[in-house]
């Protein structure tokens, strides 16, 4: 098409035209095309995603409505980078920003986080989780943000209640906060939180050291939706009962890991819950009982149930596939008592099941999972990890009937083969693909799987010790979207194969541990060609020396860790 054919046409209907275009490579091929196309695409861009901080200034200037920031990807950013930003890029950018992403931007400080947020008055959402050493100052400049709608904290290790009060005071009209992992915030802080952001939709209190008094303040929350609450050990049933009549659009409730609380507990909040959608409660019951089996025949809503590592029987599956027939997703990863028998009572009703977990559920057999395939056609998700009865037989059902399948992990199934591969091959929507320790699978098969499934992000091949070069090789040819990806012990792969792996420019995750055969000059070909790198595992390649590390600092400006082995010690280093 020529440019003087592309001036024709409106800059409305350009527009229409990028918008269906959703990947980067296909908005790098537009803007490719001409400057009237480059242009249109620079003036509709409305989220970028920084890879190289050197270039940050060039893209500010070029993409003027940005309304997302994603600066996760820059550990280097710093208070210093921040005033750069604002005194030297476009004049205004920051004036239509709603959206700022610097999650893991350790290097920031709270005089450059107050800056940026004081520059964006139309700010709406912050996310600085796994910035771990953020604390109360890094808080009280967030809290500058009064028009905050959704904050993230998650591992904020340095945030106390005091810190937490500072937001709760500035960000009145909250509605969404994370606040997983930060290990000094208590019952003090969750309740001034309860008094002061009476619009709270999501709030994630994980693995904090609250008790049950924080339940009371959070059953004051009339806008609740959805509240986490994992590896919260010192709330008990009584928490859940002061639940039972609070929050009254409580929508989905995740209680996993909470040791203190029992099915009487679980009742309680179910009873006043008649409307609840999602429920997670793993390894947090011993069994289900039968009154609380009972009690989920009321839930006509419920489409997500999680109960991993808890005892259940063929009853209880029977129970959900009679009565919840909206269930899309069930994970039973880890319990005790899943036969075939209630998974064909399950599925005679739950038809409409789209993510299913039988994570080391070991008594289930390709009859099982022919009859899940056969039943459940739009399923997109399958975990059968430990699985060990699984073959080739059901591997052919799932192959022909869900089509739709994204994720399959079949991590340590023995049964797993290249026939098997060569039937998942029909999956082409697959997204993520585990097989570690499938010892029984070879290039064969993974080259089918190269050659069919091309939309494939991440793929585990953990010890697949019969992988090697031409594996990769094929992986590089068909796979172009693969982002993760491990290859640890496989011992076959050689230089040649980094070689190959070098065409994966999409490839951001890398583990490689034990790959005796690799030196230095595989690794440089990866860093010389893997831009978007940024985690790399090296332990226990022993052939790799100084030059292939100088390699990486020089080449991989965008690595945030590498994990290697030297003598007796385990490093992990941030660079």
């Amino acid at each position: 098409m020529s440019e003087s054919l592309l001036c024709v046409l409106t800059e409305d209907l350009l527009v229409r035209v990028l918008h269906h275009l959703h990947s980067d490579a296909d908005r790098k091929s537009w803007r490719l095309v001409c400057k009237h196309l480059n242009r249109v695409e620079s003036l509709t861009r409305t989220t970028i995603r920084i890879l190289r901080i050197e270039f940050l200034l060039a893209l500010l200037h070029k993409f003027r409505n940005i309304q997302e920031l994603d600066l996760s990807l820059c550990p280097r950013i710093d208070d210093g980078a921040v005033k750069v930003m604002l005194s030297q890029g476009s004049p205004g950018w920051t004036r239509g920003l709603k959206r700022l992403v610097l999650s893991r931007a350790t290097g920031l400080g709270h005089s450059g986080l107050e800056q940026l947020v004081r520059a964006c008055p139309l700010l709406e959402a912050v996310d600085v989780s796994h910035c771990w050493g953020f604390g109360d100052r890094e808080a009280a400049a967030i809290s500058c943000g009064t028009r905050l709608r959704e904050v993230n904290m998650d591992k904020c290790l340095g945030v106390t209640d005091i810190g937490l009060a500072r937001i709760a005071v500035g960000c009145s009209r909250l509605e969404r906060l994370s606040l997983k992992w930060c290990f000094e915030i208590s019952d003090l802080g969750v309740d001034l939180l309860c008094k002061k952001c009476f619009y709270l939709k999501v709030l994630d209190v994980s693995y904090l050291k609250v008790t049950s008094k924080s339940l009371r303040s959070i059953a004051s929350l009339l806008n609740l939706e959805v509240l986490v609450m994992v590896g919260c050990s010192l709330v008990d049933d009584v928490g859940l009962r002061y639940l039972e009549n609070g929050c009254p659009l409580l929508k989905t409730i995740d209680v996993s890991r909470c040791n203190c609380i029992s099915s009487s507990g679980l009742i309680s909040l179910v009873s006043g819950h008649v409307d609840l959608v999602q429920i997670a409660a793993g390894y947090c019951l011993s069994e289900l009982s039968g009154p609380l089996v009972h009690c989920l025949k009321n839930l006509e809503q419920l489409s997500v149930i999680r109960i991993d590592g808890v005892q259940v029987s063929d009853f209880f599956l029977q129970t959900i596939g009679k009565n919840c027939k909206f269930i899309v997703e069930l994970g039973l990863s880890k319990c005790i008592g899943v036969t075939n028998m209630g998974i064909l009572h399950l599925v005679s009703g739950c038809g409409s099941l789209k993510i299913l977990d039988l994570t080391c559920c070991r008594s289930i057999t390709d009859a099982a999972i022919s009859t899940i395939a056969d039943t459940c056609p739009d399923l997109v998700c399958l975990r059968l990890e430990s699985c060990d009865m699984v073959t080739e037989n059901c591997i052919y059902h799932l192959g022909s009937s869900c089509l739709l399948l994204e994720e399959l992990d079949l991590t340590d199934c023995s049964g797993i083969n290249d026939i098997a591969l060569k039937y998942l091959s029909g999956c082409s929507e697959l997204v993520r693909l585990k097989l570690g320790l499938c010892t029984n699978i070879s290039n064969i098969g993974l080259s089918q799987i190269a050659y069919n499934c091309r939309k494939m992000a991440e793929l585990d091949l953990y010890r697949c010790v019969y992988i090697g070069d031409d594996g990769l090789a094929a992986l590089a040819s068909g796979c172009k979207k693969l982002m993760k990806l491990n290859v640890s012990y496989c011992n076959r792969i050689t230089d040649k194969g980094m070689e190959y792996l070098s065409h994966l420019g999409e490839l951001s995750e890398l583990e490689m541990r034990g790959l005796s055969n690799v030196t230095s000059i595989g690794i440089k070909a990866v860093a010389l060609s893997c831009k978007r790198l940024a985690d790399l595992d090296l332990k226990h390649c022993e052939k790799i020396d100084d030059s292939g590390f100088w390699a990486l600092a020089f080449y991989s400006q965008n690595l945030r860790q590498k994990t290697c082995y030297a003598g007796n010690t385990w490093f992990l280093q941030p660079v």
